[in-house]
């Protein structure tokens, strides 16, 4: 009892000095665990971009589709080709949306291939939120799985383009679903937590003590439901055979060294390249088509419109 009167009214210097760390211990935990919570929450739910675009008049005369996933349906827009050709899936990565990929998706439609466009979460949650991947790998799922009802497309041959995010999910469909037959990934990482923890860093918070790994702690607690995936080089064994290009960029540092070691450890056939600007939708018009050209150029060799 005295022990516990003597912290409590500390008369002694070195109680007082007990009491004042366990004061700021206390505290730092506090401080630590509400700035880790917005941070995790910045993740989970980033800013939305309302689109404003409408599709009546639009080159290519894209269709509304709607897939089912586990969490309610998929919104996208369809690209009509050539009938029987391949579809390419174009997924947008973090903090992006399908709009800012049209361009893309018309570059391609142009040269007869069948496009979809969709926004990864739910239709019925009008909150975005974001698992870094690992949700978004199985909305892509429910994707291919509803491009493969359709009787206007090959249903065994399909290619799939990403960054960041929804490369991780692009990678990790590939993985285990052999009709991706071609895969173009850019800026992607191992694991969603490796994404975590950079956003972390982009927020200027990696110095702060404790805070990146209360944010990936938490992150994991969040997406508990996944602890038992493995990461992409895991499953990057199952992809001989299958065209991949990893695509790095200079603007992307963080991202470049994950993306180099995926494509050190992926199996033939493989290409590399390095971009002197990532982020298609910020691009300047001729470096949009460019790149637009390099991704056209690798599907035309790899995934031909006649098999």
């Amino acid at each position: 009892m005295d022990l516990l009167s003597e912290f409590s009214h500390p008369t002694q210097w070195y109680s007082k000095l007990i009491a004042a760390f366990l004061a700021i211990a206390f505290f730092t935990l506090l401080a630590g665990g509400i700035i880790s919570g917005f941070v995790i929450y910045r993740i989970a739910a980033p800013t939305a971009t309302v689109e404003g675009i409408n599709l009546a008049n639009f080159p290519g005369h894209p269709e509304d589709v709607s897939y089912p996933t586990e969490s309610g349906s998929l919104a996208g827009w369809f690209f009509p080709g050539l009938k029987s050709a391949p579809t390419i899936v174009l997924c947008p990565g973090y903090q992006t949306t399908r709009g800012e990929l049209l361009p893309l998706a018309t570059a391609l439609q142009d040269h007869q291939y069948n496009v979809l466009l969709f926004d990864f979460g739910s239709d019925a949650s009008k909150a975005p939120n974001s698992t870094l991947g690992f949700r978004e790998a199985q909305d892509l799922r429910a994707a291919i799985a509803g491009l493969a009802q359709r009787d206007d497309v090959d249903r065994t041959r399909f290619g799939v383009w990403g960054t960041n995010m929804s490369a991780y999910a692009a990678l990790s469909v590939a993985e285990s679903d052999p009709r991706v037959r071609a895969v173009v990934v850019e800026s992607v990482y191992d694991r969603p937590q490796d994404m975590a923890r950079l956003l972390v860093a982009r927020y200027g918070l990696a110095q702060l003590p404790l805070i990146p790994a209360m944010v990936e702690k938490g992150f994991g607690w969040l997406n508990f439901s996944y602890r038992q995936t493995p990461p992409l080089s895991a499953g990057l064994p199952r992809l001989a055979g299958v065209p991949k290009l990893f695509l790095s960029a200079s603007d992307e540092t963080d991202l470049i060294s994950s993306t180099q070691r995926l494509f050190l450890l992926a199996p033939e056939p493989k290409e590399e390249a390095l971009l002197s600007r990532g982020n298609y939708a910020g691009m300047l018009d001729d470096e949009k088509r460019e790149y637009e050209n390099r991704i056209l150029a690798f599907f035309l060799v790899n995934l031909p419109i006649r098999p």
